[in-house]
């Protein structure tokens, strides 16, 4: 049977799936690294990349030409510019330059017969659409105004054809995602589209730009996809592809495009198994329903962070954006398991001499499951899944840098 064919599935649809990639990290970037970034992007499942460019930065054509010029000839790929507005300040024909020059390739994301345009913020910018919509023969605007919120936004149908919710993370305090504002964003749009940001998670520490905060994460990647089948938005957007400052990234690791500081907190902690699972998910969001064929074959994914939180201090992390508490009270001490199955699955879990033991469930292919950890919950982390078995670095109480972080470790299909 095929993607989509059961009887409980909605009939074929125009769902993509993108991902956010930081066009500003690129600067010498070479081809290759695009014809990589666009290969591994499509072997999950994705259908594209948002191109976040910044105004100011030296290498945006070169890179973006080097970008198109990839995704056309890896074919059944697509991109769209997302011009980051809180990078700097745009003027009216930089915008309209970029969007001309790639508007006819053959790579270009279009929506309605026209090139699919968004942003970062730049909510102060929006009387500019008009012209630019004007001199560049009409775009398809979905921007990410989320500092406006989903009414904020609704008042601006106006100018825009949809939206795009960068509420992708549990807010300060917070240790769940709920789809409250995705079904504000759907109401307030008022059928125009709505694109909805997925993340696997958010951690930053990087004094130059006074970021220091962790999103609780330790379920977000399972939770946010089954809120994705539960919304079926007419776009998702995976926030992101490469940002290592903010511990988001799904890519595999390009030590060139590592910002200053964040090296301590993403080199040695590969992100890539994230992707193991996307080729069901994305397949079972176009379909509209969790009913349709596990391609290749049931595999497993864990995430975790290596020390305790009881193991030192918090270096001043904070719990969420704007947040007060420390991250300690919102970061939980647990091995993170996402299973996708044909049925009914053994899935066993050791942390040093300690073992658990699950079933996964026999209904529904994704199953997800938490292993607790401490301080006295040390030592080599092994999963194993129908007998194929994968490890992972070891728990420890010992901080790397003189302080616990709340960076992960990845494990997944390429290892069981």
């Amino acid at each position: 049977m095929k993607p989509g064919s059961s009887s409980d599935c909605e009939p074929e649809s125009e769902r993509k799936v993108f991902a956010h990639y930081m066009v500003g990290l690129t600067c010498e970037q070479p081809p290759h690294q695009w014809a990589h970034d666009i290969r591994t992007a499509k072997e999950a499942g994705i259908d594209g990349f948002a191109l976040n460019v910044g105004p100011s930065d030296f290498w945006t054509e070169t890179q973006l030409h080097q970008a198109y010029q990839a995704a056309e000839h890896a074919g059944d790929f697509v991109l769209f510019i997302s011009f980051d507005m809180a990078a700097g300040s745009w003027n009216i024909p930089q915008v309209v330059h970029l969007i001309n020059h790639h508007r006819h390739s053959a790579a270009q994301m279009m929506v309605d017969g026209k090139p699919l345009v968004s942003t970062f913020e730049g909510t102060e910018w929006a009387h500019n659409w008009a012209t630019v919509r004007d001199q560049t023969g009409g775009i398809f605007f979905i921007p990410d105004w989320s500092s406006l919120g989903p009414y904020g936004v609704g008042s601006k149908l106006d100018i825009i054809d949809g939206a795009f919710s960068w509420d992708a993370w549990p807010k300060a305090g917070m240790t769940k995602m709920t789809t409250t504002e995705d079904l504000l964003y759907k109401e307030n749009l008022r059928g125009k589209k709505y694109m909805m940001g997925v993340s696997p998670g958010f951690y930053t520490n990087l004094p130059q730009w006074s970021k220091n905060w962790y999103c609780s994460s330790e379920s977000l990647w399972h939770d946010r996809w089954q809120q994705v089948l539960e919304i079926l938005p007419d776009f998702v957007q995976i926030i992101t592809w490469n940002d290592y400052g903010e511990s988001s990234y799904i890519c595999d690791t390009a030590p060139k495009q590592i910002v200053p500081g964040a090296d301590k907190y993403v080199i040695d902690y590969p992100h890539t198994a994230f992707r193991a699972i996307l080729p069901f998910l994305i397949a079972a969001y176009k379909a509209g329903s969790s009913k349709v064929d596990l391609p290749g074959d049931d595999m497993a994914i864990a995430w975790y962070r290596t020390t305790p939180v009881e193991a030192g201090p918090d270096g001043g992390t904070r719990w969420g954006q704007g947040g007060c508490d420390s991250a300690a009270r919102g970061a939980r001490d647990v091995v993170s398991i996402m299973t996708a199955t044909r049925g009914s699955s053994s899935l066993r879990v050791t942390i040093g001499d300690r073992e658990w033991a699950f079933e996964t469930r026999s209904k529904t292919p994704i199953s997800y499951f938490e292993v607790p950890f401490d301080c006295h919950t040390v030592g080599p982390v092994k999963v194993s899944l129908d007998g194929k078995t994968a490890w992972g670095p070891a728990i420890t109480n010992e901080c790397r840098h003189g302080q616990v972080s709340a960076r992960v470790r990845v494990r997944g299909k390429s290892d069981i």
